[in-house]
């Protein structure tokens, strides 16, 4: 059985993306829509908003699903007698999107890679995308083994089943985020045109092993390709931040083996083995003294000094030119501060330390009371 249950890591939460998968300059839309001083936090329960985000209907729920699933934004009620929900950008969305922000078109891959990882992180909003990536036995499946691989330990995590439509919608759409779903045709416009309608399809991760009627794919496979995309400081920053997310931690120090093969870790998410790991956190280590790769009886772990959050964060940050250094990004604390109070309430309802430790955030909530 699993170690790690459904519930420890996810929320019930299925196809909410109204069958949309991410699409190329969704996020970046909803972030400047949300930080717009005309427009602000209610712009995805407006009557215009299919005119002011340029997308139909369906899709405007689509991209606040998305950018809440990416860790992108809070939803809070509006007011205390209301049940609609407004949305505010995190310090995360702040850091990658604004326009001096570390990249706000995601124009590097390495963007991609880092929103892979969000979007599987605890506390994970899409669980089906939890199941598919660390708690399958096979990396073959369709989508009818996907949905039901999900039921499964949607039922182990005690939760109510959901419709199993929903899951199915869920799987259907995951394939469609990673994977092409047509055979290429002589003529055609072939990868181009599969990046334009899914950017992480540039990943790699995931592709068709067969397509049957109407060259339709029908079973897909998880690659174990060497991901030259995938740089090691995103790897390193990934290794940490499982690290500072995982309890109890025995000392400054984590296994490889668990780094690789744990659920959740970035072995599974991003599909490496762990020679792979340790040449990234080789190449990385150079540069950080704070950690370094140390051969224990029988195995190799990942040491490192202080908090392995803020060691995270250096590390990528870094990685994109020291964002946190320029004038134009406060601090998380100096950007929560400035937050409406509903975001601060519901951030310490959940719990949210991913996003904020949990003094700082006691501190500001509580000021509020």
């Amino acid at each position: 059985m699993l170690e790690t249950k459904l519930k420890d890591v996810a929320e019930p939460s299925f196809s909410r993306h109204e069958t949309f998968h991410p699409r190329f300059g969704w996020l970046h839309k909803a972030y400047s829509a949300l930080t717009d001083p005309n427009i602000g936090s209610d712009v995805f329960l407006r009557e215009n908003a299919t005119v002011t985000l340029g997308v139909g209907k369906n899709m405007v729920n689509a991209i606040r699903f998305w950018s809440y699933a990416f860790k992108l934004t809070i939803e809070y009620p509006k007011d205390p007698t209301s049940r609609a929900n407004v949305a505010s950008p995190t310090w995360e969305a702040k850091w990658l999107l604004d326009e001096n922000g570390a990249d706000p078109y995601l124009e590097d891959t390495a963007s991609l890679w880092l929103l892979h990882w969000w979007l599987l992180a605890k506390p994970c909003h899409t669980p089906t995308w939890w199941v598919a990536f660390h708690a399958q036995s096979t990396s073959r499946f369709t989508t009818s083994e996907l949905t039901e691989t999900t039921l499964r330990h949607v039922r182990l995590a005690g939760w109510e089943p959901p419709v199993e439509a929903s899951v199915t919608k869920d799987a259907d759409c995951l394939t469609k985020m990673y994977a092409r779903r047509r055979e290429p045709t002589a003529g055609s416009g072939g990868s181009f045109e599969d990046l334009l309608d899914s950017p992480f399809r540039e990943l790699g991760l995931l592709e068709p092993t067969g397509f049957g009627r109407n060259n339709a794919a029908s079973r897909w496979h998880f690659t174990s390709n060497a991901r030259t995309s995938l740089p090691p400081a995103l790897v390193a920053y990934a290794c940490l931040d499982y690290a500072a997310r995982s309890e109890p931690l025995q000392s400054g120090s984590i296994a490889l083996a668990r780094l690789t093969n744990e659920p959740g870790g970035p072995g599974r998410a991003f599909r490496l083995r762990e020679p792979e790991i340790a040449h990234a956190l080789e190449d990385v280590a150079g540069e950080y003294p704070q950690m370094a790769l140390v051969e224990g009886i029988g195995q190799r772990s990942l040491r490192f000094e202080g908090n392995p959050k803020d060691l995270a964060w250096d590390v990528l940050d870094g990685y994109y030119g020291n964002v946190r250094a320029r004038a134009s990004l406060p601090d998380r604390e100096a950007w929560y501060a400035t937050q409406p109070p509903g975001m601060l309430r519901e951030m310490r309802r959940r719990g949210r330390t991913d996003l904020l430790d949990q003094p700082t955030l006691d501190r500001l909530a509580g000021a509020l009371v």
